[in-house]
């Protein structure tokens, strides 16, 4: 999983155009990268939540699909569409710069995700807590209290990152990467917040545990969550999660943290 970065606190909901930006640049012969801000701050990733759903909306002739990243989205052509890389770079200039400064309405459906937070299903939370200079309740209050927005969904098959995380979490990923992280674990690492769909490894902080599935291929929409959507966590006690789970958490600590 990528260090995500960032360099400001809580954004606006407004994508104002930055000097020198948008840059249209090719990606092989059916597609181009439109960037839109040179580092991955809320700035940036509200321009690319406005073009990416612009483009949903109202997609350029012949385009396959648009896929949103940290800096950038990606906008494929479909081979018979007849790409013209320099006609297809100026329509996309002009709409990103359009789009930049207007307010970028919460379309996103709001999810709430329950988690329980520490002892076996967040075992990061404690040395974390310590050394961020915050109690452990203090550490899920302020994990708990925004209204997160998906940025973008990679890395895994729903893996969902979200921001702005308040300031004082902001840390670096673990200098050692676990090799299996259970599915469903709520991890922080640089600015960002997520939840782990599938079991995998990965070098975030585990700080708890949801029981609701990220990823279901056999879902008509596998991914729970999308770009532009919000998320809150809610803290919930291990006794909801045994009885969401189907049997004693409390009983088999080791069993319930899937270790």
């Amino acid at each position: 999983m990528s260090g995500p970065g960032g360099r400001s606190g809580v954004p606006s909901e407004q994508a104002p155009a930055g000097p020198g930006w948008p840059r249209v640049l090719p990606a092989g012969d059916g597609a181009v990268w439109v960037q839109l801000g040179p580092v991955a701050d809320p700035t940036t990733r509200l321009r690319v939540l406005a073009l990416w759903r612009d483009l949903r909306r109202r997609p350029l002739a012949g385009m396959e699909e648009a896929v949103p990243g940290s800096t950038s989205v990606l906008v494929c052509f479909r081979p018979e569409a007849g790409f013209d890389p320099e006609r297809v770079g100026q329509a996309l200039a002009q709409r990103a710069r359009r789009l930049a400064g207007q307010t970028v309405a919460a379309r996103g459906r709001t999810q709430t995700i329950p988690v329980v937070y520490g002892g076996p299903f967040g075992p990061d939370l404690p040395e974390l807590a310590e050394r961020l200079g915050l109690s452990p309740q203090e550490l899920v209050r302020l994990h708990s209290r925004p209204v997160y927005r998906v940025w973008m969904v990679g890395f895994l098959p729903g893996f969902a990152y979200m921001g702005p995380l308040d300031r004082r979490l902001w840390v670096p990923r673990r200098s050692t990467p676990r090799t299996r992280v259970p599915a469903g674990s709520v991890a922080i690492a640089g600015d960002q917040t997520g939840i782990y769909p599938v079991e995998s490894p990965g070098g975030w902080h585990v700080i708890g545990r949801t029981w609701i599935s990220l990823w279901d291929a056999g879902r008509a929409r596998p991914a729970l969550l999308r770009p532009g959507d919000r998320v809150r966590f809610v803290a919930a006690s291990a006794e909801q999660a045994a009885q969401a789970w189907g049997w004693d958490a409390l009983g088999d600590p080791g069993r319930a943290a899937g270790l």
